[in-house]
């Protein structure tokens, strides 16, 4: 059936309307999802903004003050080093150290910096994690101190926003260290804190990144000498120039430390033993202060405490000679016929021997079914006490062992001091080992032998002792039987001193036959010096047995030791001086040493009475012109 015209038209108009209704609606619908995402995204904004403003306000404030403002560490100088007259031993000078900021930080960067500095990429990194894991992100790292003036240019040219934005450069304070090891290990060196220094309650206040002393006094007294950091902020620009510095809190200087050193007795004890292995320890008995402490070899405090490599740290471990051994209070020996002082005391306290008692040397004794020599083969015939410590006969203090008996030695040689550490402030200081039946049967479950004495009344045997407390024990045994804490820092709270139960009448046998050694045809009188009463004690100290030493095994490694201890004057004495020459063969190798320093230390103190005098004169008489 065919449509009118009409008809057509109103169809037309009629789809032409809901077209326009299927628009519309499609439209509103536009519009509305529209709307509905117009209001998700400021739901969101605002969302963001209240986090921004309201929950997260301080954080992200600080987070844009930093990019704003920088805060600069100001390391505070560790404390100076001073000898006892006031001369400085360590002082620090001006350098310049490297930050990294972490914040900033691109780990692509890492390895142009580490090349351009000269450090080890595997290091850098490592120092970076261990911050990682125990401080703020905003805190920087130190990576490298006393930059050197190639450093320096590389981190001049190349500190920009475009190129390594995350260096930055501070100023620091480095050690200045003696030359040619000059008391290294007295004053120890600084170096950064390791993992497991942090994980110790010694260094409980540090945090990863801190110098802090390594060894010796740097270490034993490092919370006085470690001073409190400032800080410095500044603001920068978008390009991270600084343009205004907004606050500075000034760095507090560590405390500075005066010793109880005296450089020139110092210098004197190194010279002596430049180029052998050894020890040298100079006290003052009457008080305790080390006056002088060597061990040789040594090493450079200098290249300790800068960024010392991997292979030179190795070979200083690996070094046969052991320089960052302390031999002075860390060596563990036999003192040898040094020992023979103390025997001899312990067997006049006991009445053990009379003035009387004398033993007649053929040249060696038998004991309990061995024979032991004498180090004079031919003999030293009737010897009585004052020319067996003079002769250093070991005959003669067999016997006196074997009378005495070893409890009896154990018990006088703890009382002056040894077997047991000193109490120095210094860190490491060994023990040593005074046998006894008791020490025997608790570190060996073994009697102790009778025929053991014989070897221990001439310093031999299990014996051993350290070159500081030799000096302290015959130091103690030289002013009466008085022991002080052997110290190394003046103006200490004074200890009281601890008093051994010795008659003077016995100190003084002992103590003659010590000048006799040195004054009366004994072993030592290379040590002698004019218008000083010098007395002493060589020992030589067998490293092996003598069938041993006449193989072809045995190489210079196992010469015997030398030892010397001497103190002066006689009466009333200042200074005693242990010296101890590793496979210097007999004793009177090292009595020259000690000779040395005690006459520099008797040198100076007349130098310096006279001085007081011209003084003294020219303020009594100033127009008095002094005679040259």
């Amino acid at each position: 059936m065919s449509i009118s015209p009409i008809e057509q038209e109103l169809e037309k108009k009629l789809d032409a309307e809901r077209v326009l209704r299927e628009n519309k609606k499609f439209a509103a619908d536009k519009i509305n999802a529209v709307q509905y995402l117009i209001f998700a995204v400021v739901a969101f904004l605002i969302a963001c903004f209240y986090d921004l403003q309201i929950h997260q306000r301080e954080y992200y404030s600080q987070a844009a003050e930093r990019n704003r403002i920088k805060a600069l560490p100001i390391l505070a100088p560790r404390g100076k080093i001073l000898d006892r007259d006031g001369r400085v031993i360590v002082d620090n000078h001006a350098s310049f150290s490297l930050l990294l900021s972490r914040e900033t930080l691109r780990p692509e960067h890492l390895a142009p910096i580490a090349a351009g500095l000269g450090l080890d990429l595997d290091e850098v990194k490592a120092k970076l994690a261990r911050f990682a894991r125990t401080r703020a992100k905003y805190e920087p790292v130190l990576i490298k101190e006393e930059l050197s003036p190639a450093d320096l240019a590389f981190v001049e040219s190349h500190r920009d926003l475009e190129t390594f934005p995350e260096m930055e450069l501070i100023e620091s304070h480095t050690r200045a260290y003696p030359k040619d090891g000059l008391a290294s290990h007295v004053i120890g060196y600084v170096g950064e804190i390791s993992d497991a220094e942090l994980n110790s309650t010694e260094f409980g206040r540090n945090k990863p990144g801190d110098v802090v002393g390594q060894a010796g006094i740097e270490r034993q007294y490092n919370d006085l000498l470690t001073g409190t950091d400032g800080e410095r902020q500044v603001m920068v620009d978008n390009l991270g120039y600084e343009r205004q510095v907004l606050g500075y809190k000034a760095a507090v200087p560590g405390q500075s430390l005066q010793l109880t050193i005296d450089l020139d007795l110092q210098v004197v004890a190194e010279l002596a033993l430049e180029g052998r292995r050894g020890a040298v320890v100079a006290l003052d008995p009457r008080n305790g202060e080390v006056l002088a402490m060597v061990s040789r070899p040594s090493y450079d405090s200098n290249m300790m405490s800068s960024h010392i490599s991997s292979k030179q740290w190795n070979a200083l471990l690996t070094d046969p000679d052991k320089p960052l051994f302390n031999r002075a209070l860390q060596s563990q020996l036999a003192p040898g016929s040094t020992f023979k002082p103390i025997v001899a005391l312990a067997a006049l306290q006991t009445q053990s021997i009379t003035d009387g008692f004398s033993a007649n040397c053929g040249g060696g004794a038998s004991y309990y079914g061995r024979y032991f020599k004498c180090h004079l083969k031919r003999g030293h015939g009737s010897i009585e006490l004052n020319r067996a410590i003079a002769q250093s006969c070991d005959v003669f203090f067999y016997a006196v062992g074997n009378r005495t008996g070893i409890d009896n030695i154990a018990r006088f040689a703890e009382m002056a001091g040894l077997g047991a550490k000193t109490g120095i402030d210094l860190p490491y200081e060994a023990s040593g080992v005074v046998p006894s039946t008791r020490w025997k049967m608790r570190t060996q479950r073994q009697k102790w032998y009778a025929g053991e004495t014989i070897s221990v009344s001439i310093g031999q045997g299990a014996l051993t002792v350290t070159p500081l407390q030799l000096a302290h024990a015959i130091g103690g045994i030289a002013i009466g039987g008085v022991w002080r804490r052997p110290h190394l820092v003046k103006e200490q709270a004074p200890e009281s001193a601890r008093k051994g139960d010795v008659s003077p009448e016995n100190v003084m046998k002992v103590i003659q036959g010590m000048y006799s050694v040195v004054n009366a045809g004994g072993t030592a009188g290379v040590a002698r010096l004019p218008g000083i009463e010098l007395c002493g004690k060589t020992g030589t100290a067998q490293l092996a047995s003598n069938d041993f030493l006449k193989s072809a095994k045995a190489g210079k490694e196992f010469a015997d030791n030398a030892w010397f201890v001497g103190f002066a004057p006689r009466e009333n004495p200042e200074i005693v001086v242990a010296a101890l020459v590793e496979n210097g063969l007999h004793g009177d190798r090292a009595a020259p040493i000690v000779r040395d320093v005690v006459k520099a230390y008797f040198d100076k103190k007349a130098r310096l009475t006279q001085d007081r005098k011209a003084l003294a004169m020219q303020r009594i008489l100033p127009g008095l012109n002094p005679v040259n």
